[in-house]
């Protein structure tokens, strides 16, 4: 499913993980309850929830949230620890696809931009990581700023900071509430279900060859 597809894109903004990044905690995770699938997710999502990485992402500090963990859940103390630790490990690697696309736009000239939800702390290892994540005009982290998608301030913040005009600009992004919450603000949105549609989108859109 996509979003509005009436006007002209002269821009286009790309969250980051599940789009550009296969990041997922149970990378790592499998790795720490080997043989263990269901005790994993009931650790993921009793203890090392999606609502804590949030917090995570709006820029609470890991030192502070996981002393907060393990005082709450000792016995569990090392894994809790290993989600800052190890935490590179959660990125198995680049949706190459979807790179390969983001290259193409650049070498193009189409202005590219990213919006993350993602800790402020570790997004340099990523940066120092991946090099496409320096090809961005302008990028903005939630964790710098404190607000997270969709929170619609963040969107706000993304147009006013990039001098981004919605209507002709579009955002990529894999959760459905987040592109609603950018759609919302006027501009086109593309829910990411895999580079195949995502390049349909922007052949059609006249942005790439066909």
């Amino acid at each position: 499913m996509s979003g509005a597809r009436d006007g002209s894109i002269e821009a286009v903004v790309f969250d980051l993980g599940g789009v550009l990044l296969d990041w997922n905690p149970r990378h790592l995770y499998r790795k720490l309850f080997p043989g263990d699938e269901p005790g994993m997710e009931e650790f993921l999502a009793s203890i090392c929830t999606p609502a804590w990485n949030a917090e995570l992402d709006r820029g609470q500090p890991f030192a502070e949230a996981i002393a907060r963990r393990q005082a709450e859940h000792p016995d569990w103390a090392a894994r809790i620890a290993a989600y800052r630790e190890r935490w590179i490990e959660m990125i198995a690697g680049t949706l190459e696809e979807s790179v390969t696309i983001l290259a193409e736009l650049r070498s193009r000239g189409v202005p590219i931009y990213a919006l993350s939800n993602w800790s402020a702390e570790t997004y340099p290892e990523a940066q120092a990581q991946f090099e496409f994540l320096g090809w961005f005009r302008g990028v903005l982290i939630s964790g710098e700023v404190g607000l997270v998608k969709p929170d619609p301030a963040i969107y706000r913040l993304l147009r006013d900071r990039f001098d981004l005009a919605p209507a002709t600009t579009l955002f990529v992004d894999d959760v459905p509430v987040n592109t609603e919450a950018a759609q919302d603000l006027g501009f086109q949105v593309e829910i990411f279900r895999g580079a195949e549609s995502l390049r349909a989108r922007l052949v059609s859109a006249g942005l790439l060859g066909s």
